[in-house]
């Protein structure tokens, strides 16, 4: 198990896109656990992205502002597919089981001047 050396990953996190030295193990014995195999944006962002999402921001407007706010490049489609993780949330909201008994108060004030 001799000449392993390490390979390079890049990784866009809340500080701005960072280049991570992984060692590497020729005979598979060694397996790193800090970052998650084949992803390349941090947790923060997709929370952001979910949060931006439930506030009624468009995936196009999400995308711009991930890219003003941290330098990291998502399309409006991949600001989509994290924000598709609410799906579940929505509709366990939608199937929520209701109070019997509701109050509403409806206030109209419309005023409109009359001459004779």
């Amino acid at each position: 198990n001799s000449r392993n050396g390490a390979y390079f990953r890049k990784v866009d996190t809340q500080f701005g896109p960072i280049e991570v030295q992984v060692p590497r193990d020729r005979n598979g014995q060694f397996h790193q656990h800090t970052l998650p195999d084949y992803k390349q944006h941090s947790d923060i962002l997709e929370s952001m992205i979910i949060k931006l999402y439930s506030k009624g921001v468009t995936t196009r407007e999400i995308a711009d502002l991930i890219e003003k706010m941290y330098g990291s490049h998502y399309s409006p489609a991949q600001a989509s597919n994290i924000s598709k993780q609410m799906i579940l949330k929505v509709e366990a909201y939608h199937k929520r089981k209701l109070s019997d008994k509701f109050f509403c108060v409806y206030l109209d004030a419309t005023y409109l001047p009359l001459r004779r």
